[in-house]
């Protein structure tokens, strides 16, 4: 069998990471798998970039991701969050069928990489990923509590748009028109994105499976605490809280503002002393917000040994965030042996084990989120518990073969029944 991934990048964002982990594992069952990419940024040969420099292929990219969004200026008030309009013409099509793969498996293809209409013209049974809600949506990646996609979306919150024929109408109308006839079948990483596209308007009759993300689980592995934090230059004399994501503190979903507000009121319990806080994903503003913690911003960090090595020198991780699909951060951190927090919300239950491998707090409660930090720091015996069961969960349920076999059993299935009604 030959399958083709296809993703915005290889390495680059959490979705990118997790689509390339992926195509790892399937090449490690021997599946002969390759990756069409709008920018490549690996070494892999398996990896295919649509310009072979680059450097040309970030600019690409960029000017793409420009034009796309230059719909958006009729609406001056929205909200800036991620919005993918995907208008643009591509040749993804001709180079699909160069390749000629049994099966195509989407996952991220934003920024202006797959037009919408490109992807019926693929001519192929199609799996596709969900990283986050876009796919069914009018143009938002995560919906804020809005359930118009359920319909047909329109008067879009996001867009600050009173007009039910506005920007996201347009987007949700050419999806419906589109892809009407695909031979689709939806992949959802956590239960929570499944139940999601079981109730949007676009995927409601389609088929929906649950497969999570993996992630190799020997360079995502605990790492001696002492040499980790003295090669990062970290304390050895404190317990360090982590938090981390791409734009951690910019990107409000992430739910920054209410890890500060949670660790303010810890500063305030008798934590003050013992605790400090470590960043990554963002570099020291020039005025920090104030934590009540001394505080180390470790900017972004993309390579799996760095992230390792992070996860391994913090005591917890912590991530805040008000929506959330199945977060990398998480699922890394887990397979470190570092319990996590978070509220519980999206796939966070899917990868946390409430008061087993971290704690997960009430939906942006931030007493219950400090008291999860507390409850998870306090007790040695404890915290060895949580740590043991954070690294087995990862062993059990998140590695790259067991991911793979799932993918190609669905695969095999598909291509099965594909090849009858071909005949």
């Amino acid at each position: 069998m030959k399958t083709l991934l296809l993703s915005t990048n290889d390495i680059g964002d959490g979705a990118s990471r997790a689509a390339y982990r992926l195509h790892q594992g399937l090449q490690s069952i021997n599946v002969d798998s390759q990756m069409l990419v709008q920018a490549k940024q690996s070494d892999d040969r398996r990896v295919i970039g649509l310009k072979t420099s680059s450097g040309i292929g970030r600019t690409v990219a960029g000017l793409r991701l420009t034009i796309d969004k230059l719909p958006l200026k009729f609406y001056p008030d929205y909200d800036r969050t991620t919005y993918s309009l995907q208008w643009l013409p591509d040749t993804i099509s001709s180079k699909v069928a160069q390749l000629n793969p049994d099966v195509i498996n989407l996952h991220w293809i934003n920024l202006g990489y797959l037009q919408i209409e490109t992807i019926a013209k693929l001519n192929k049974p199609i799996v596709w990923t969900l990283h986050d809600m876009w796919a069914f949506t009018g143009g938002c990646h995560y919906n804020q509590n809005c359930d118009r996609y359920t319909t047909a979306c329109g008067a879009c919150p996001q867009l600050h748009s009173s007009q039910h024929w506005d920007l996201s109408r347009w987007v949700w109308q050419r999806k419906s028109k589109a892809w009407k006839n695909l031979n689709l079948t939806i992949v959802a990483l956590s239960e929570w994105l499944a139940k999601c596209a079981n109730s949007s308007s676009l995927f409601k009759n389609l088929r929906v499976e649950i497969i999570p993300n993996s992630l190799d689980t020997q360079r995502y592995r605990p790492i001696n605490r002492q040499i980790a934090r003295e090669l990062l230059n970290l304390p050895q004399d404190k317990q360090l809280i982590l938090f981390g994501a791409l734009e951690a503190t910019s990107d409000k979903r992430k739910g920054f503002h209410l890890l500060q507000t949670a660790l303010q009121d810890l500063s305030k319990s008798g934590w003050h002393e013992r605790v400090e806080i470590v960043i990554f994903g963002a570099s020291q503003p020039e005025k920090p917000a104030e934590f009540g913690f001394q505080t180390h911003y470790l900017g972004t960090l993309r390579d799996d040994t760095s992230l390792a090595l992070v996860y391994s020198a913090a005591d917890i991780f912590v991530l805040s965030s008000t929506q959330e699909n199945l977060a990398n951060t998480v699922m890394e951190a887990l397979a470190c042996g570092i319990p996590c927090v978070a509220f519980n919300i999206g796939g966070m239950p899917d990868m946390i084990e409430h008061q087993k491998n971290g704690y997960l707090a009430q939906p942006y409660q931030i007493q219950d989120l400090a008291q999860g930090i507390i409850w998870v720091l306090e007790n040695e015996e404890r915290y060895r518990k949580l740590s043991h069961r954070a690294r087995e969960k990862t062993e059990q349920e998140f590695t790259l073969e067991i991911q793979a076999r799932h993918y190609l059993s669905l695969f095999n299935e598909i291509l099965l029944g594909y090849n009858r009604q071909m005949r």
